[in-house]
């Protein structure tokens, strides 16, 4: 009869190129570096490895995978470890070494903490150590067999040098690790290990059960081997084919049994046990009827795990019986079928969901190495799920779960998490392209809650975004915060697309207008101080930045004129004559007010004074560039100023600057004079310039109203060439 494999090593036996003499030539390669090397425990780091090497040969570990347990501890002592192993034997081999290193650098700053830590840490500690275990496993379940193995390497070292143990590396041991192995089906590994570290962490009572057990063990030996010979011939003679065993008890397996169930060791039947393994169920049935008949059964202890099977599939027929001096012997009978199921870790509780009422018949075998992978994946959440149900702060992994990617992959999610929030988990773009989802092969909705160790994958569009409705928290599509962020900052991102748009458009039609479409946008930009295009267009989008400051950019500055090219037509009112009271300070009374000749405000204008040094209040327009400079640098003396009423019936008149461009023409100041003339607009100077074809007016007009100017320069823009019109 051939010895099934365990699922993790059908998963892991071809993840490692087969090298011809690779085991030589890793312990060639790593003797030099560690032979004079110690581990903290005091064991040399070369024997260690010769004995991992030996106890992965035992487990059905492949060549190569015992060369990778040299190349482990030769990683620490190379600078570049990475690129030197993947040099010498290949990017599989460094990968594996390099991330077991760091996975045991985890388990001992771990360690290191939980000794010195206050009782209420202990199991924080322990749940972040399982934690990442979890996760390193996952992204290299190779790193679980070399781990396993020198976890139990360890321990033999204790045991055989009498040297002490620290409390947490044995808990550990008995704890998680020896937990992993019977999850994973590494069933000598699991006992061994269990018996090592109880042994530590209890020596007088593992001293106590060994006693017993070595008493009369010689007697009791020859005793079960007589009885095993008898019960297979009389089986075969009865026409039933069997394979009868003794079956090992462990001292840990004793002891559990002894607390579970409150029992004296001379209570604990099986002791002295056999199992019989036979072809069907028909013959387990038939060696049942049997035994009953030949021994005198014990009815109180006797389990039917056929007809009703273990919560995690686990299937035989138990019984107790006493042999002719009256002392209690365990059989099992079971097929060869559920013999594997229950001793190679299929029996694990996800496999007996999937196999249903079907049965083992190839139902939860693995067809492939992928479908090992996937076994060993969901053993791992299992696992991970066994330690946190039997912790007493259960809580501490609740706001977790584990799923599968299609590639077998564990992606650690928040409670309640949805497939959107899986595929944010993968990458940001796949996120955003998410259209459709598959949980464990069946199509589900976008917001469906995920569960632990279900395999899901989503189906994604070539072009597009997220949808509005998955920031909706009543709707359920997302629960991770950090999946919420990104579709956050992918709206956010299409608003700034559309104001930059926006402002980029407001500036392109700004350059038209001025005959700068040449201009390079970028150069613009830096000269107005902004380190990009799509900067100077966002606060333009929004508003924060004017366009005037461009245009005053890029019109070329007016030359000074010289006198004789100066025209004054009428000789300036004096302002003796003009009406007093025209702006009043808010507050103070008879104080000196000037109007600002930068912008030359007029009433209904919005205006504010600004505090000379020696000059009283000079009044500005409100959206005057010069004032917003100067009042950014010294806002204390910024002062509020409103247009005063006039203390005679006439009306006063303020000068105002009026520039007009136009296209050059025989007449044209002549037409456009006679407008100011006609809308009897006083014009108190021009100021006129030809650059190229076109003509830069400068009228200084008195006006008492600033909005009966617009109306004057909306009839100036209608005289013919005249392309623009405004106050300066």
């Amino acid at each position: 009869m051939t010895t099934p494999v365990p699922q993790l090593i059908a998963a892991t036996a071809h993840s490692l190129p087969e090298q011809v003499h690779a085991l030589a030539r890793a312990r060639a390669f790593a003797e030099p570096l560690i032979a004079d090397e110690l581990l903290d425990s005091g064991e040399g780091k070369l024997a260690h490895a010769d004995a991992v090497a030996a106890i992965l040969k035992s487990v059905g570990g492949s060549e190569a995978m015992q060369a990778a347990s040299y190349l482990v501890y030769a990683c620490e002592h190379l600078n570049r470890p990475q690129e030197v192993i993947a040099k010498a034997f290949g990017d599989n081999f460094a990968a594996l070494a390099v991330e077991t290193t760091k996975l045991m650098a985890v388990h001992r700053q771990t360690r290191e903490a939980n000794t010195s830590a206050r009782p209420v840490d202990e199991q924080v500690l322990q749940t972040e150590n399982v934690r990442k275990m979890l996760l390193g496993f996952s992204r290299d379940l190779r790193v679980v067999m070399l781990r396993l193995a020198s976890r139990l390497q360890t321990l033999r070292y204790h045991a055989g040098s009498k040297r002490p143990v620290s409390h947490s590396l044995a808990e550990e041991s008995l704890n998680v690790f020896a937990p992993l192995a019977n999850r994973l089906g590494i069933w000598q590994v699991k006992w061994e290990m269990e018996d090592l570290a109880f042994r530590f962490l209890e020596p007088q009572t593992y001293r106590d059960v060994a006693r017993l057990l070595d008493e009369k063990r010689a007697e009791r030996e020859v005793l079960m081997e007589q009885l095993r010979a008898q019960l297979e011939s009389d089986l075969l003679a009865k026409g039933v084919r069997a394979s009868v065993q003794g079956r090992p008890k462990h001292i840990y397996s004793i002891v559990k049994k002894m607390r579970g169930k409150s029992l004296g060791f001379e209570q604990v039947f099986d002791i002295r046990a056999l199992r019989v393994v036979v072809s069907s169920v028909s013959d387990c049935y038939a060696a049942l009827s049997w035994v009953n008949a030949k021994f005198e059964p014990i009815v109180e202890e006797f389990d039917d795990y056929i007809a009703r099977p273990k919560a995690n599939g686990y299937q035989s027929l138990h019984t107790v019986v006493r042999d002719s001096t009256g002392k209690a012997i365990e059989i099992q009978i079971r097929t060869q079928e559920m013999h594997e199921h229950a001793e190679h870790g299929v029996a694990a509780h996800w496999a007996y969901k999937e196999a249903g009422t079907k049965g083992y018949g190839g139902a939860v075998t693995a067809t492939s190495e992928y479908d090992a992978k996937i076994a060993v994946l969901r053993q791992l959440l299992a696992w991970e799920r066994d330690l946190t149900g039997t912790q007493p702060s259960r809580g501490l992994f609740e706001d977790r779960i584990y799923v599968l990617t299609p590639d077998a992959a564990i992606v650690e999610l928040p409670q309640g998490a949805t497939p959107v929030d899986f595929a944010y988990s993968i990458h940001t773009n796949v996120g955003h392209r998410c259209r459709g989802a598959r949980v464990d092969g069946a199509m589900v909705p976008l917001n469906t809650p995920l569960q632990n160790g279900q395999t899901v994958e989503v189906s994604t569009v070539k072009e597009g975004g997220p949808s509005r409705d998955w920031l909706n928290g009543d709707l359920g599509y997302l629960s991770s915060h950090r999946a919420k962020a990104k579709v956050r900052a992918w709206f956010n991102a299409q608003v700034t697309h559309e104001t930059v748009a926006k402002g980029r458009e407001a500036v392109e039609k700004l350059l038209q207008r001025e005959g700068k479409t040449s201009v390079k946008l970028d150069d613009l930009a830096a000269q107005l101080g902004f380190k990009s295009a799509d900067n100077l267009f966002e606060v333009v989008g929004k508003d924060e930045f004017s366009l005037r400051n461009i245009e005053t950019l890029l019109r070329p500055r007016e030359p000074a004129l010289e006198p004789d090219d100066y025209v004054l037509l009428k000789k300036p009112r004096s302002v003796e004559n003009a009406p007093k009271g025209g702006v009043l300070v808010v507050g103070i009374d008879s104080l000196m007010t000037q109007l600002a000749k930068c912008c030359r405000p007029a009433p209904p204008d919005g205006i504010c004074g600004f505090v000379t040094r020696g000059h009283g209040v000079s009044v500005h327009r409100a959206d005057c560039s010069n004032f917003r400079d100067m009042a950014s640098r010294n806002l204390e003396r910024v002062i509020e100023v409103d247009w005063g009423q006039p203390k005679s019936n006439a009306a006063s008149v303020y000068p105002v600057d009026v520039l007009i461009e136009a296209a050059d023409r025989q007449g044209l100041l002549r037409d456009i004079s006679e407008v100011f003339t006609r809308e009897k607009t006083n014009v108190i100077g021009v100021q006129t310039q030809s650059i190229k074809g076109t003509a830069w007016m400068t009228f200084t007009v008195e006006v008492s109203d600033s909005g009966r100017l617009t109306r004057v320069l909306g009839m100036v823009t209608e005289v013919a060439g005249v392309r623009l019109a405004r106050r300066r």
